[in-house]
């Protein structure tokens, strides 16, 4: 009997869409979804649920290797980690297909690292030309840094909630955001720093302008003669 395929797929958060990497899959036995950065493993819970849902003899299909894993560590501890458990691991846009049969295939590890390696150095280059940009625009005066995802009636409900005990991961689901998101706005980092005050406008004469204060002579006293 052959196995499931079993489909995962992954954005960085709610507001992305996941209708690229759906159609990428195509049709599959069962779909496992994140909207979570993929930076840390274990915030994944979809993944979680992939990883423990998968038998022998399934195929894990994944859109592109990236949607898998952040980095090359990550990504040969997960296929290396499936092969073992007689699992395949399909990768739609790089069109590679690791089996357990291939684990002793050591062109087919170097492809995966080659590949593996490029992805993550792409996303290096691209964090590095972010931070310089923001550098000149800071530089600039014009960086205003990343808009708030919480209106203010959320943070206020954020720390209103985890003030009273509640679970920062519940929060967070109820909100529809990361963790790091509510992490964020508990500390008051980046966008959720808390506002200066601001500045009182100086008082309004009108047209009045103040002058300094002087005596004027009472005309009704008199005044001494000038010496001849």
């Amino acid at each position: 009997m052959p196995g499931q395929i079993v489909g995962y797929a992954r954005v960085s958060s709610t507001s992305q869409n996941l209708a690229r990497q759906l159609e990428a899959l195509g049709v599959v036995d069962e779909l496992f979804t994140d909207h979570q950065s993929g930076k840390n493993r274990a915030d994944r819970a979809g993944l979680s649920d992939a990883l423990r849902y998968i038998r022998r003899g399934d195929t894990l299909r994944v859109a592109s290797m990236d949607r898998l894993a952040r980095s090359l560590i990550d990504l040969e501890q997960i296929v290396s980690d499936l092969t073992a458990r007689k699992v395949s691991v399909e990768f739609v846009k790089e069109r590679l297909t690791f089996t357990p049969d291939a684990t002793a295939d050591p062109f087919a590890t170097f492809q995966r690292q080659l590949i593996g390696a490029v992805a993550e150095l792409e996303r290096s280059l691209i964090r590095e030309r972010q931070r310089e940009g923001i550098d000149l625009a800071k530089a600039r005066g014009v960086y205003k840094g990343r808009a708030r995802r919480l209106t203010d009636e959320q943070i206020a409900h954020v720390r209103e909630a985890a003030a009273a005990g509640e679970p920062k991961a519940k929060i967070a689901t109820n909100l529809g955001v990361s963790r790091r998101l509510i992490y964020d706005v508990l500390a008051g980092n980046g966008a959720y720093a808390a506002k200066p005050p601001t500045p009182r406008p100086p008082p309004s004469y009108g047209d009045e302008v103040p002058l300094p204060f002087t005596e004027t002579p009472n005309p009704s006293e008199s005044v001494e003669e000038p010496r001849h």
